[in-house]
């Protein structure tokens, strides 16, 4: 059986995330250790909050190192994909560095809030195992910041200004959205990412 564990980062939203792998008959597991993260199949890092808080909480846990230099594939979920790049400009902090680039916080303007909360369209920007047969459709967004849009971006989302929806380079993928909370489409994704076309 796949072993799939759950990072916790302290984000509250580590129950939802298991809970939409049990509706995938998957029983993943939440840990703070290195040696069942590296032990794994699928390595999931979640995210709420900022990303100070996140990378504390991994600094707290020893897991920085473990992260940044793990072999697994790695899905990480909306501050959590934000993490995987080299920096993030909310709270100047450093992220793991496993993508290029920094996050910054979405401008917004006239009608367009900030957070960017709510249900919004995906726009393939290239084909991927982790996106199959997902194009137009809609996820759920919670964030004021986001990534840029670089070669290692899959899918994008617009606010005002075209984001990093999807990420992916080799074994390590993030979502700007929450997969556990964006219905069919979320649960297409945590699919495609558990399946062996991922690694192909």
């Amino acid at each position: 059986m796949m072993r799939v564990v759950i990072v916790d980062a302290g984000g509250a939203n580590t129950g939802s995330v298991r809970y939409a792998f049990e509706r995938l008959d998957i029983d993943a597991t939440l840990v703070t250790d290195a040696a069942s993260i590296r032990a794994a199949d699928r390595v999931i890092l979640p995210g709420v909050g900022t990303a100070a808080q996140v990378m504390a909480r991994l600094a707290q846990l020893d897991l920085v190192e473990v992260l940044r230099t793990l072999e697994r594939p790695l899905l990480g979920i909306c501050v959590g994909m934000q993490l995987l790049f080299d920096a993030s400009d909310e709270g100047e902090v450093a992220g793991l560095g496993v993508l290029p680039g920094r996050v910054s916080r979405l401008a917004g303007g006239p009608g367009l809030r900030v957070p960017h909360m709510g249900w919004s369209t995906l726009r393939a920007l290239r084909a991927d195992p982790l996106v199959e047969g997902i194009d137009g459709e809609q996820a759920y967004f919670v964030h004021s910041y986001a990534a840029p849009v670089t070669d290692d971006c899959v899918m994008a989302g617009d606010h005002g200004q075209a984001f990093a929806a999807v990420v992916r380079r080799g074994h390590i993928a993030g979502t700007q959205f929450h997969p556990e909370r964006s219905a069919g489409i979320g649960a297409r994704v945590l699919r495609n990412f558990l399946s062996p076309a991922f690694e192909a």
